[in-house]
């Protein structure tokens, strides 16, 4: 088999790099023929995947975190759609959280990955199109293929992907520690979210997550109902609590058991439009896409079922 191979040798705090000469020999029993790029700046994979499509390559697989696995993803589609409709995406998670690999219940760490890889069947699974504002106020498309955010998850991403100690004792701590911080300061945002023309509603929000997947913030079981290919969005709508019980209730997060919240609901849709109101203009409220800055609101996230085909 061959494959294109697209490789960020700076995730998992380095990780990746040090380690890819003993990913490239155990990869290499299932794709002899394999063509190999290293990204050397953000956003550079989704380039780089887009490239290795429209030149033919049928099978892509991302080497490295959630965000690269995220620019990858954003590869195989351009403002036409998808590039390659029959094209395959596999991925070998060596960052720093790995949410994306715990819906489908892979092993950490590279060796569990490339041996789920060797033997994983094809599979259509939907993704998240987002349309949404960059900080600066111009139009942006972002896809994701587990969850967007956006508050105060939003918020943590930004801080988690600017930090430097944080993020040298992994993505959990990284995120569960910005958490914390960000929350002391993090005013909740009233905003207007509508779901499929049908749910309407104008609330106080801390975090909304529009889940593809289950899991976020390096564990987090955010959307313990959501599934990858029943062409809906989970949509987890949390706001309203005082911060000392936003503070209590972390923990719940991890285990699912913060969906029984009276403070948190559920509603699942195929399209999901949000916008800041009044009293939350001049506060931009951000948004994350799979662990990345991906801008701020008005924003539109739509599903696209089974649009990309996954080896997983």
């Amino acid at each position: 088999m061959s494959a294109f191979v697209v490789v960020n040798p700076r995730s998992g705090n380095g990780r990746t790099g040090r380690e890819w000469r003993a990913i490239e020999r155990a990869l290499g029993q299932a794709y002899p023929h394999m063509s190999v790029a290293f990204t050397r700046m953000r956003r550079e994979a989704t380039q780089l995947v887009r490239n290795a499509l429209r030149e033919g390559h049928h099978e892509i697989i991302a080497i490295g975190g959630d965000g690269t696995i995220n620019e990858a993803v954003n590869g195989f589609f351009d403002i036409n759609g998808a590039i390659s409709p029959d094209a395959v995406f596999g991925y070998v998670t060596s960052g720093t959280g790995g949410d994306f690999r715990k819906t489908f219940g892979v092993s950490e760490g590279a060796d569990a990955a490339v041996a789920h890889l060797k033997s994983a069947p094809v599979r259509a699974i939907d993704i998240g199109r987002l349309s949404c504002l960059t900080r600066d106020g111009e139009p942006h498309v972002r896809y994701f293929a587990n969850i967007a955010s956006f508050g105060l998850s939003g918020m943590v991403v930004d801080s988690v992907n600017r930090a430097r100690i944080a993020k040298l004792f992994g993505g959990s701590f990284a995120f569960a520690f910005h958490s914390a911080v960000d929350m002391l300061t993090y005013r909740d945002h009233v905003v207007r979210i509508m779901v499929d023309g049908e749910y309407d509603e104008i609330a106080p929000i801390s975090t909304v997550a529009v889940a593809n997947g289950r899991f976020f913030g390096g564990g987090m079981h955010v959307a313990p109902s959501a599934a990858i290919d029943d062409g809906y969005f989970d949509v987890v709508i949390m706001g309203g609590a005082p911060k000392k019980q936003m503070l209590a209730d972390m923990k719940l997060i991890y285990t699912g058991e913060h969906i029984e919240n009276p403070n948190v609901r559920v509603v699942r849709g195929r399209k999901v439009v949000a916008v800041p109101v009044a009293e939350t203009r001049g506060r931009a409220v951000l948004i994350e896409t799979d662990g990345e800055s991906a801008g701020r609101l008005p924003a539109t996230f739509e599903i696209l079922p089974k649009s990309l085909n996954l080896r997983c």
